[in-house]
C-alpha cells in the first residue's frame, strides 16, 4: 500500500471517529468512490488501534479512574466514582458487542456496505442529531450518568452498526435526548467508544491475526501513528468547539453529503 493511500485512510479514521459523521461510513466511500484498493481489514483495525490511543491519552483522567474502579468492579464492590464508571462502561458496551457479533455471523454487516445505506443514514440520522440538540432540556453532566442511562445508550449504540450512521453520532444524540449538555453527552460518548473500538479490534483482529506479514505490520503502524495525532487533534478542536456551538455545523455536512449519496446511489 502506498504511503499517500496510508495516510488518506489514517486521517479520514481519525478525523472521522470522534466528528459525529461517520468514521466507517467515510472508511467505506473511499474506496467506493475513488476507485482506489480496499484498504482491507488489517488497516482497519489498524486506524482504529490509532484513534483508541488518542481517546484514552486526551480522556486519561477519567479512564485512569475507572482503571482503577475495576478491581473493585470485580468483586462487586462499587462504593466509589471509579467503579461505577466502569460498570456503566462495561454495561453500556454489552448491547453494541452481542448485535455486532450476530451481524458479522450473519453476513449482514457486509450486505449494508453500499453507498445508498450509507447516503440514507447520514442524512436521517444528521436530523435526529439536530432535533435532539436542540429540542430537550440540557441540564444532566457525566457525572450524573446511571446505570439505567448507560442500558440506554448502550441501546443507541447498537444503531451505529448500520454504515454511516456514526456511533459518536448515534451515542451523543442519545444523551441529548437523555438531557446532557452539549460537552457531557460528546464526554460520555468517547469514553464509551473505548471499550467498543477494543471490543471491534479483538473481534477483527482475530481474523487478521493469521495473515500477518512485515509489510502489513509496517503498513499498520504507520496507519496507527497517523491516526493517533489526526483524532487527537479532532477530538480537541471539537471539545473546545461545544463550548461555544452547537453540532448544527455538522448536521449540515451530514445531510448535504447524505444528499449527494444519494444522488450518486440512484443514478
Amino acid at each position: 500500500m502506498t504511503l499517500f493511500h496510508l495516510l488518506m485512510l489514517a486521517v479520514i479514521q481519525g478525523i472521522t471517529e470522534f466528528l459525529p459523521i461517520s468514521s466507517s461510513g467515510h472508511l467505506i466511500l473511499y474506496p467506493l468512490l475513488t476507485g482506489a484498493p480496499d484498504q482491507g481489514l488489517a488497516i482497519d483495525v489498524a486506524v482504529h488501534v490509532g484513534t483508541l490511543g488518542a481517546v484514552i491519552f486526551y480522556f486519561w483522567s477519567d479512564v485512569s479512574r475507572a482503571l482503577a474502579g475495576l478491581p473493585k468492579l470485580l468483586r462487586w464492590q462499587i462504593d466509589d466514582q471509579g467503579a461505577w464508571l466502569a460498570l456503566c462502561l462495561v454495561v453500556a458496551t454489552i448491547p453494541v458487542v452481542l448485535a455486532g457479533l450476530l451481524l458479522k455471523l450473519s453476513g449482514l454487516d457486509v450486505m449494508m456496505r453500499s453507498v445508498a445505506v450509507i447516503g440514507w443514514t447520514m442524512l436521517i440520522f444528521g436530523i435526529v442529531l439536530w432535533w435532539a440538540d436542540q429540542q430537550f432540556d440540557h441540564v444532566r453532566t457525566a457525572e450524573q450518568w446511571t446505570l439505567k442511562h448507560a442500558i440506554i445508550l448502550g441501546l443507541w449504540q447498537v444503531i451505529a452498526l448500520i454504515p454511516g450512521t456514526s456511533r459518536s453520532g448515534i451515542t451523543i444524540t442519545g444523551a441529548r435526548v437523555l438531557g446532557y449538555k452539549r460537552e457531557d453527552a460528546a464526554r460520555l460518548s468517547m469514553l464509551m467508544s473505548i471499550p467498543t473500538i477494543l471490543a471491534s479490534g479483538v473481534l477483527l483482529g482475530a481474523d487478521v491475526v493469521g495473515q500477518a506479514d512485515v509489510a502489513m505490520l509496517r503498513d499498520g503502524v504507520i496507519g496507527a501513528a497517523f491516526a493517533f495525532v489526526a483524532a487527537y487533534v479532532a477530538l480537541s478542536l471539537m471539545m473546545r468547539f461545544l463550548k461555544v456551538y452547537s453540532y448544527t455545523p455538522y448536521v449540515i455536512y451530514r445531510v448535504i453529503l447524505g444528499a449527494v449519496l444519494l444522488v450518486i446511489a440512484y443514478t
